[in-house]
Order: C-alpha cells, then structure tokens, then sequence
C-alpha cells in the first residue's frame, strides 16, 4: 500500500486566502464589459434604424443628413454616448487581450513602460485618449454653417449661401 500523505492534496478551500486592499479594477472591468454591452446593443440598433431604415433609408445618408441631425443637441448626446461607450468597451477588451497575452512587467517607471506590455498599455491609453478627445470635439463644435465663410464654399442649406 502506497502512502497517501504523500500525494495527498491539499484542499484549495482550507488555505486563508488574502485579499488585496484597495479598488478590484478587474472585477469593475468586468462589469463594464457586460453593462456597456447591454446599452451598446439598444444604441446601435438605434443609430442603424434611424440612419439605414427610417426616412428615405441609405440614399439620405450625406452632409446635409448629418448636418442635420446634428443640430439637434439630443442627437450629438446620443451619439456621443455611441462613441465613448463603444470606444471604451473595446478598448478594455482590447486591454483584457494585452493582460492575457502578456508578460505583465517587474518593474516600475520607466523600466515598466520600456517593456512590451509597458508599450502596448501606454500606446492604448494614448490612441483611446486622442480618439475619444477628437471624436467628442467633432461631435459638439461641428458647424456646416461657419460665420464669414464664402458663400460659394457653403452648403445649399445655409443661410448664407442664399
């Protein structure tokens, strides 16, 4: 008869398991994930409706289209929570895949970010910064009617250009 204390294993429930102290960022992640999920199905499908099927469908879409919704301040909001939502979610999916994939660094400071991890987290964080910055700015200071434009450069809608 073999003994069996020596092969025994021990059970994974029996040992004190020791909990960081501070804020479980992967857990809120994760939460993220799945209540962005939710919200970015009902805003795509959405934004697809009124953009693909309502109306004259496809053929309207064109400047004086966006131009036009975008007038309306309930339309820039919708679409603004479209793109930090949806750039967010996959940004984070995108931040899951580098943990997973990965050799999380040793190192602090520079050492960390010289790193390949280091490299790809910091060029995330960077690319998501600016598209996020741009994307909001082209949202909310777009105006296809700018104040002392020529008037042959201007839309046929503008006031203007009459």
């Amino acid at each position: 008869m073999t003994d069996n204390a020596a092969t025994a294993i021990d059970n994974p429930r029996s040992t004190v398991v020791r909990r960081r102290k501070g804020v479980n960022w992967e857990k809120w992640g994760w939460v993220y994930m799945r209540a962005s999920g939710v919200l970015l199905v009902v805003l795509i499908f959405g934004h697809l409706f009124v953009n693909l099927f309502a109306g004259e469908g496809v053929t309207q879409l064109d400047f004086g289209f966006v131009a036009g919704k975008w007038a309306s301040s309930f339309w820039q909001w919708y679409d603004f929570l479209l793109l930090w939502f949806a750039l967010v979610h996959g940004s984070n999916g995108i931040r899951t895949i580098i943990n997973d994939y990965s050799t999380p660094p040793t190192g602090t400071g520079i050492r960390w970010l010289l790193t390949p991890h280091g490299i790809m987290k910091t060029a995330l964080v960077v690319s998501t910064v600016v598209l996020l910055t741009l994307g909001t700015l082209v949202i909310f200071t777009f105006d296809p009617c700018p104040a002392g434009s020529p008037a042959d450069l201007l839309p046929s809608f503008c006031s203007v250009a009459r």
